[in-house]
């Protein structure tokens, strides 16, 4: 597109969405300022997500901006850090209307309100295809108090939030391979919610954190590497709803079916490690001396193969 056209998208769509910050200088400039906050780390997260890895062909904009802005507030979420801002770069593909940018700003817009977050600027571009975004998410967190990956020990308890498995399934609804007759499942997939009242909790307790965004398995997997740890997980103890729970009773393999819904990923729930159980989170397991996730299921170490997601 030309300039002139792509400076006029960028103050009808997106400048609405600095939402006043006074670093975002109206999106004017082809740079923001970011203040300070005494005795805060700056937290810094990034995920990207292209149309038919992502998310399905032909998914609505407004939910895929959405989706982008929340895997992202997820990240934050693990890290204990409190969202305040975000940067974002889009793709166009060729083809996509006036009516599904707007769409996709719209999206954008109403979930940046809702969790309290101000565009500070990015970029807009043209592509051939597919629709590809990217966004960049700021939080703060009390100096030296970010929860990362490392820091699990041996005796440690291993706990998750929310329930595990919704994701996978979801996807399955939104690609029209599962009936979901209750309409529970593809809202999980396509509007996650990050899980930021766990805040105060993690800082108060958690030893090391990760979102479950790849798996549970493999994403506890990334905590007892950095840890230099071994996990073990107990697939009977993983919470589950309602749906997935009934999911699963129509499995033949139960086994096989529990080692899907903790590998599937997209949950976007947080995996962690503690001294003692946190309220509100359920126990899986522990954490050892040794290496990798040790999965057990009926009182058997199972095979969970890679454990979720892998990217290229």
């Amino acid at each position: 597109m030309s300039g002139a056209d792509e400076f006029g998208e960028i103050e009808r769509l997106f400048r609405p969405l600095t939402r006043g910050a006074a670093g975002a200088f109206d999106l004017l400039d082809d740079a923001a300022v970011v203040p300070q906050r005494p005795g805060f780390d700056l937290v810094v997260t990034k995920d990207a997500v292209v149309e038919g890895v992502h998310f399905p062909t032909g998914e609505r904009p407004d939910l895929v901006a959405r989706k982008l802005l929340r895997v992202n507030l997820s990240d934050l979420a693990a890290k204990a850090a409190e969202p305040f801002a975000a940067f974002l770069a889009v793709a166009w593909p060729t083809g996509f209307t006036p009516e599904q940018r707007a769409a996709f700003a719209a999206g954008l817009g109403e979930d940046l309100d809702a969790f309290g977050v101000s565009l500070l600027g990015g970029d807009t571009v043209s592509t051939p295809g597919p629709l590809t975004a990217s966004l960049t998410a700021l939080g703060w967190v009390p100096e030296g108090r970010m929860v990362r990956r490392a820091g699990a020990r041996p005796g440690d308890l291993v706990m998750v939030s929310g329930v595990i498995g919704d994701g996978v399934l979801g996807l399955a609804a939104a690609l029209g391979e599962l009936a979901d007759p209750g309409g529970r499942l593809l809202p999980r997939y396509q509007l996650p919610t990050p899980r930021l009242d766990l805040r105060d909790a993690l800082r108060a307790q958690a030893s090391a954190a990760a979102d479950v965004s790849d798996g549970l398995i493999a994403d506890a997997g990334h905590i007892a590497r950095a840890s230099g740890v071994g996990l073990r997980v107990d697939l009977d103890r993983m919470p589950l709803s309602a749906a997935a729970a009934g999911w699963l009773a129509g499995q033949a393999d139960r086994g096989a079916g529990l080692v899907k819904l903790a590998t599937g990923g997209d949950d976007y729930e947080v995996v962690c490690a503690a001294a003692a159980p946190i309220p509100g989170l359920t126990v899986i397991g522990e954490v050892v001396a040794g290496t990798g996730v040790e999965v057990r299921q009926a009182g058997r170490i199972v095979d969970a193969g890679l454990g979720g997601w892998r990217h290229g």
